[in-house]
């Protein structure tokens, strides 16, 4: 029998390829980045490991930005860092 397929996705931190479920997905939705828990929500999406140095990683550079082509307030990158408070510091 033939194994399921696993979609990859590459973490925009630490460029790994990883499996979809186990990574965290953003979103670009009206001019602003979301955390998108489902994995399901319209619009431009970039990934990222469920770890505090990947996040802190894109949120201290501009990859965020760059991967979903989007220039981030002062306050998204304040409700990002906020999330990344709660992840543990390494996967």
């Amino acid at each position: 029998m033939k194994p399921k397929h696993v979609p990859q996705r590459t973490c925009i931190a630490c460029r790994t390829v990883a499996g979809k479920r186990g990574l965290v997905r953003l979103v670009r939705v009206d001019g602003r980045v979301e955390v998108d828990p489902t994995g399901k929500q319209a619009g431009r999406g970039a990934y990222l490991h469920p770890s505090r140095t990947c996040w802190q990683a894109v949120i201290e550079s501009n990859r965020i930005e760059q991967a979903l082509r989007i220039k981030l307030s002062a306050a998204n990158r304040q409700e990002l860092m906020n999330y990344m408070q709660d992840l543990p510091e390494t996967e």
